[in-house]
């Protein structure tokens, strides 16, 4: 099948629900995502990035849509609260490729079943309803907890580009490259569906 661009759609599993994300969502990511762990590592450049009331969220919105990047608000299927955020860009079509990243939870729902079950969700919209080939997933170098979690998805870790992205701050960080390609994507499927089982 011809890859074709990712979203348009809520994603939805059983622990969460991903919706495309909407301007009405600024208020619930900030409150969401406004903790220190969140940003103290390096997400989306660093605590010199990190917004200071929903209008920050807002402005973050439009650049995805600036970029055609398919950003998606995640939320508890249970209460319908939002719990953070998640998406899909650098799209390729031609090369059957995306970026799966840009990806923030609120600290209360790390090491549940609220990441495996977003990866599932989004790895499943890409693979096998958009048609692509390959996944990235990348992190900065000082985010441990990232890299530990995308290499427990089953991604693999492909390499380190050093000194690749200025931060919010004016440094630069290195950023680990990991991937799941289509050949991948049934190992790692069923690795995340194991532990969505065991919960």
């Amino acid at each position: 099948m011809s890859p074709r661009p990712p979203g348009g759609r809520s994603l939805v599993g059983t622990t969460v629900r991903l919706d495309p994300s909407l301007d009405t969502d600024a208020a619930g990511l900030f409150a969401a995502l406004d903790h220190d762990e969140v940003w103290s590592v390096g997400y989306a450049g660093g605590p010199a990035a990190r917004p200071v009331d929903p209008a920050g969220w807002s402005s973050r919105l439009l650049a995805a849509r600036d970029e055609q990047r398919a950003m998606f608000t995640v939320r508890l299927v249970a209460d319908g609260r939002v719990v953070g955020t998640s998406s899909l860009g650098d799209v390729d079509l031609v090369n059957e490729r995306t970026h799966l990243g840009w990806t923030a939870y609120e600290p209360s729902v790390w090491s549940s079943a609220v990441n495996p079950e977003c990866k599932l969700l989004l790895l499943s919209h890409a693979f096998d309803e958009c048609g692509f080939g390959r996944v990235k997933i990348q992190t900065d170098l000082i985010n441990v907890r990232s890299q530990a979690a995308i290499a427990k998805l089953g991604a693999t870790r492909e390499g380190v580009l050093r000194r690749h992205t200025r931060r919010a701050d004016g440094t630069f960080r290195d950023t680990v490259v990991f991937a799941v390609t289509v050949d991948d994507w049934p190992h790692v499927r069923a690795g995340l569906e194991a532990r969505l089982v065991k919960g």
